[in-house]
């Protein structure tokens, strides 16, 4: 089996995040971090890898965790703060964790995704001056941007630990 050619973790960098910084370059240089964090999780697994499901009986892999960060800028940056009409990407809610038979393919484009709809989200916050600008969740209603912003934090956070585990069952690695 050899690596995935299209996950290079020597062009992957994670900034050091500011000490002494506002709010909004603190909380964009963490979320910076964690989606960095994400990548190098993924750095190296074969496609067969990042859809393995090691942790029985959750669903959880590797590239299940990409497709749901996908899904989650997508929804919280395009779907909620910009007001666009923007269907899931994995077909419907949920979809993204059935990774089962992954290919070279399957990874390719759950990569794409989610560089898209981080490049959407990246893009989005540089273009409002204020986080206390609001969208409309369909569920919560108005949520501001430094609401947004807290819960992707949290969102990465959450699963990264999930990725660390997962990336331990595949091949040992730990610490990236």
């Amino acid at each position: 089996m050899t690596a995935a050619p299209f996950i290079d973790s020597s062009r992957i960098v994670r900034e050091k995040r500011p000490t002494q910084a506002n709010e909004r370059t603190s909380v964009l240089a963490f979320l910076r971090w964690h989606r960095n964090t994400l990548e190098l999780k993924c750095a190296g697994p074969t496609p067969e890898q990042l859809a393995l499901q090691p942790l029985s009986p959750s669903s959880l892999s590797l590239l299940g965790l990409v497709r749901h960060a996908a899904e989650s800028e997508r929804f919280w940056f395009r779907q909620v703060m910009a007001g666009e009409e923007a269907s899931a990407v994995f077909s419907s809610p949920g979809d993204e964790f059935d990774v089962i038979g992954a290919t070279n393919q399957t990874v390719i484009a759950a990569f794409q995704a989610w560089r898209a709809e981080v490049a959407f989200a990246d893009h989005y916050v540089n273009s409002v001056s204020d986080i206390e600008v609001t969208g409309n969740e369909p569920g919560e209603g108005p949520v501001s941007l430094r609401w947004v912003l807290t819960h992707m934090l949290e969102e990465y956070a959450r699963h990264n630990g999930h990725a660390d585990l997962l990336r331990e069952q595949i091949d040992g690695a730990v610490g990236l």
